[in-house]
């Protein structure tokens, strides 16, 4: 990304365990939205070539398997009007819901944790990137668990520009703005940042070519990490 990082107003510290307590419930529903593979990820398109959509998909894949590993994930969503993709996801383990094409990301999330809720009995909701191939069940255990003190609290990306994760607690509505500046958008809403150093693999959306390589640095799951070799860095 090009955005200029834009600084906000410093919180007060304070420290969460990184893992529930032994025993404890595990109580997030994350909801991550997909495009149809054919359009996902436009600016990689130079770098993967007729790869890009097989490239989308193993990014997802990745990402909703080591979410599904998190000790503080009771389930995931993914709403996707893709076929190919709802199957692989829903072998998986995550729960597939139809999205609205025209509608945009931010309605697909708020029409999965309706369904979320409505459905499925979720309480405490997170919206998450669906392209985040580095993540570590860990580090999203340390983000879930810190904002759980909050109504509503979100994590910026690496650019601090854009937004990863999206939080609400349960009877609390989401209200998701994703998209380009998204981390003032949600700052000015009155969502807490999540302000958690050690936790790069969840802030490691990936859009370009630069965010592939640094992705794998951190190390991606399988499915990516197959692919990689294949794509022009």
């Amino acid at each position: 990304m090009t955005a200029r990082h834009h600084p906000l107003p410093e919180h007060s510290v304070r420290r969460f365990p990184s893992v529930p307590a032994a025993g404890q419930r595990a109580a997030w529903t994350l909801v991550l939205p997909l495009k149809p593979l054919a359009l996902a990820k436009s600016r990689l398109a130079e770098a993967t070539g007729p790869l890009r959509p097989e490239l989308a998909l193993a990014f997802a894949l990745d990402t909703v398997a080591a979410a599904l590993r998190s000790r503080t994930v009771a389930r995931a969503l993914v709403v996707t009007d893709d076929p190919l993709a709802a199957a692989q996801l829903a072998a998986l383990g995550a729960l597939v819901v139809a999205d609205f094409p025209a509608a945009g990301l931010n309605a697909a999330l708020a029409h999965g944790v309706e369904v979320a809720r409505s459905a499925h009995g979720a309480g405490s909701v997170a919206a998450m990137s669906a392209d985040l191939p580095a993540l570590r069940p860990q580090e999203l255990d340390q983000v879930l668990t810190a904002a759980a003190a909050y109504p509503r609290a979100f994590l910026a990306d690496t650019q601090l520009v854009g937004t990863t994760v999206l939080t609400a607690a349960s009877g609390t509505a989401l209200a998701p703005d994703f998209g380009g500046t998204s981390r003032l958008r949600h700052a000015a809403s009155g969502a807490y940042e999540l302000t958690l150093r050690d936790v790069p693999s969840i802030r490691r959306d990936v859009d370009t070519p630069d965010d592939l390589r640094a992705a794998l640095r951190l190390g991606t799951g399988p499915q990516t990490a197959a692919l990689a070799p294949l794509v022009r860095l």
